[in-house]
């Protein structure tokens, strides 16, 4: 009796020191916060991030373009010292990050997806990202919008459900890496899309966000308590 109860001790304290699934970023602001899942199939992104939000690169840097229907934009490393009307969304850490298109990940509502500029290799900006916000599209609209804005690309049948339902910015999959996705507090998003903007669609009153890793202790409760991540295979 006294092995098997020394047994399960081990087990169980194996099995509560286990490494998450998945990694996991919170993101603060004035307007509300949110959890967000970084996706294992994009590790390169997944690791700079992480890498930044570690380093405290996030914290203080604006949402500094916001537009309601579309995403909140923010990481430009400009914005911690930004002048009330200066312009933003063009700095950069000298560095890009190389593109991680993958089909089954797409522009639904509550993912984070790296910003960039024109470059031909469609390589992300090592800082600037966004969250989506979006809106639910008709079969109708989908088909308009493929046609349109994205050259015919098949949007698949599991897509257009989650479009059509929750929500997102179909014209960008294919375009911008999408490389995790708000697990809790997407109200965040929702909160910050309606405050008032100016010149380049930077909200007048400034939001700052402050970003950090979560531990490991409080990765496993997110999974355990809810998400129920045993079989994704994200």
């Amino acid at each position: 009796m006294k092995y098997s109860l020394l047994f399960l001790t081990l087990l169980f304290g194996l099995s509560s020191g286990a490494k998450p699934k998945h990694s996991y970023v919170i993101i603060k602001t004035s307007k509300g916060e949110c959890i967000v899942m970084l996706y294992n199939q994009t590790p390169k992104h997944r690791d700079n991030f992480i890498k930044l939000a570690k380093q405290g690169f996030y914290n203080g840097t604006l949402f500094h373009r916001v537009i309601n229907e579309f995403m909140i934009q923010g990481g430009d490393p400009d914005s911690k010292k930004a002048a009330q009307a200066q312009a933003l969304g063009s700095g950069d850490l000298g560095y890009r990050v190389d593109a991680e298109f993958r089909d089954s990940l797409f522009h639904k509502k509550g993912v984070l997806a790296a910003a960039r500029d024109n470059n031909p290799e469609k390589a992300s900006s090592a800082s600037q990202f966004y969250l989506v916000q979006g809106k639910k599209f008709t079969d109708e609209e989908l088909d308009k919008t493929r046609m349109s804005r994205m050259n015919g690309r098949f949007i698949p049948d599991s897509q257009r459900a989650v479009y059509k339902t929750l929500g997102g910015t179909p014209h960008l999959d294919g375009n911008y890496t999408v490389y995790g996705e708000i697990v809790q507090g997407l109200a965040m998003v929702d909160s910050i899309v309606s405050v008032a903007t100016s010149t380049g669609n930077r909200p007048v009153e400034d939001i700052r966000m402050e970003v950090s890793v979560l531990k490991n202790g409080e990765a496993r409760k997110i999974e355990k308590r809810k998400l129920g991540l045993k079989r994704s295979p994200l």
